[in-house]
């Protein structure tokens, strides 16, 4: 093909063009052609008139940034202060009370929760190494594996067998991978998205968290030579009913009597990109828990030297401008005000399609928090051709729909799920 002899082994692998963009042309596509078409294929927040949902008070936050706050480089870590916030954003009430039992937090900023995920596959896997998914995943996860040499496999977001303890946790074939992993290699890494899952918006209960956490402790224990860790992806967990979930469950089973072995960490990849409406300002960061303050101080030079050689810094108005933001009462109170009303659109939305499909007999997945809704196929491309015949556009990912909740209006949602119950049936 034209340019293999230019490209490296792992560019010439590189092909195709990002289904989630292109589904969103298509419906830009119908717009023009004057059609009322449905948005369901976007990522970012909408209003219900179409236009980018922007908290507005750190949009006031960002304009009144001092010039030098704009064009500085912030320092290679990140910014002292947005450094500490992000512990707060990871962990919520809970950090000061783990701090208070002994343990210790690295934190360092990077370019979204994209950034996150690269820093965490970049340090904590080999080359040739291979992570753990769920089997519904944010698509791009593959690619900061891919791109550092590594490869995935995958437990089922759901249990085969229904578990009234804990329905949305698959315990068993979760154990069942971390014992083949720690079989063949002598690290293992999970990435698990909750609350508020992309693609489907399931939040796992307290008792499935308990559960996740024990089988993966237990592992360590087990294995004491192979280092585990457990990156909780919180892209979208301010939006959740419970918002620091993973906190709240850490903290209940450290107090349980959970042991904590050495080679077990826990990270927090924050994303400011949807819970302060800055996607474009690139701003996020890389938390890590340990009760080893030596752990998490050579992590914070590692990950502040893989920062340097990939991106230099990460950009330092939004960390400034939020950091400053929510360093006053009146700050963060003002901030949460606009989340919670961008929290209930997506509320109103969720409730309103889940009765629209039970009306028709849709069959939706558990959906309860964030930006997206999920409903399972076996042939989605041709699920999404069928409903955009019909103006409505979603996105077809490997085993399902994404349905982008946080772009659709809440009027459109009877239409959506007539088209789904058209192209499903």
């Amino acid at each position: 093909m034209s340019g293999d002899n230019l490209l490296n082994v792992a560019g010439i692998e590189k092909e195709g063009s990002d289904t989630i963009f292109s589904w969103f042309a298509r419906y830009q596509t119908a717009k023009k052609q004057g059609k009322d078409a449905a948005n369901g294929t976007v990522g970012a927040l909408l209003e219900d008139d179409g236009s980018l949902a922007i908290n507005r008070v750190v949009d006031e936050a960002i304009r009144n940034a001092p010039p030098v706050e704009i064009s500085a480089y912030a320092p290679l870590a990140g910014l002292p202060d947005f450094l500490d916030l992000c512990k707060t954003l990871a962990f919520g009430d809970v950090r000061e009370k783990l701090e208070t039992l002994g343990f210790n937090f690295s934190s360092t900023a990077s370019p979204g929760g994209s950034g996150a995920l690269f820093l965490a596959a970049n340090n904590f896997l080999e080359r040739g190494q291979t992570a753990l998914l769920r089997d519904r995943y944010w698509g791009p996860y593959k690619g900061f594996l891919q791109n550092n040499g590594q490869d995935y496999v995958t437990w089922p977001l759901l249990p085969k067998e229904p578990d009234t303890n804990h329905p949305y946790f698959a315990k068993d074939e979760f154990e069942t991978q971390l014992d083949s992993l720690c079989s063949n290699q002598d690290k293992v890494m999970v990435w698990l998205n909750d609350p508020a899952h992309n693609p489907t918006g399931l939040s796992m209960t307290r008792e499935g968290r308990s559960a996740c956490l024990n089988s993966f402790v237990n592992s360590a224990i087990k294995n004491e030579k192979i280092g585990h860790t457990l990156l909780i992806d919180s892209a979208y967990s301010l939006y959740a009913a419970e918002p620091h979930a993973w906190a709240d469950t850490i903290l209940e089973e450290i107090e349980g009597g959970l042991l904590w072995p050495e080679n077990l960490l826990i990270c927090v990849a924050v994303s400011l990109s949807k819970s302060h409406t800055i996607y474009g300002l690139r701003t996020g960061g890389l938390v890590c828990l340990h009760p080893d303050k030596a752990v998490t101080d050579r992590l914070d030079t590692v990950m502040s030297v893989t920062g340097r050689q990939s991106w230099s810094a990460t950009p330092r108005v939004g960390q400034y401008s939020v950091s400053k933001m929510h360093s006053s009462q009146e700050g963060g109170d003002a901030w949460a005000l606009e989340r919670d009303r961008l929290k209930n659109l997506l509320d109103d939305r969720r409730k309103s399609l889940i009765e629209e499909c039970q009306k028709r007999g849709v069959a939706l997945n558990p959906t309860m928090d964030g930006f997206f809704a999920w409903i399972e196929s076996d042939d989605s491309a041709s699920v999404a051709e069928k409903c955009a015949e019909h103006d409505v556009y979603l996105v077809p990912l490997n085993g399902g729909i994404r349905i982008g909740l946080c772009a659709l209006a809440t009027k459109d949602m009877p239409k959506v799920a007539e088209a789904l119950k058209i192209a499903m049936g």
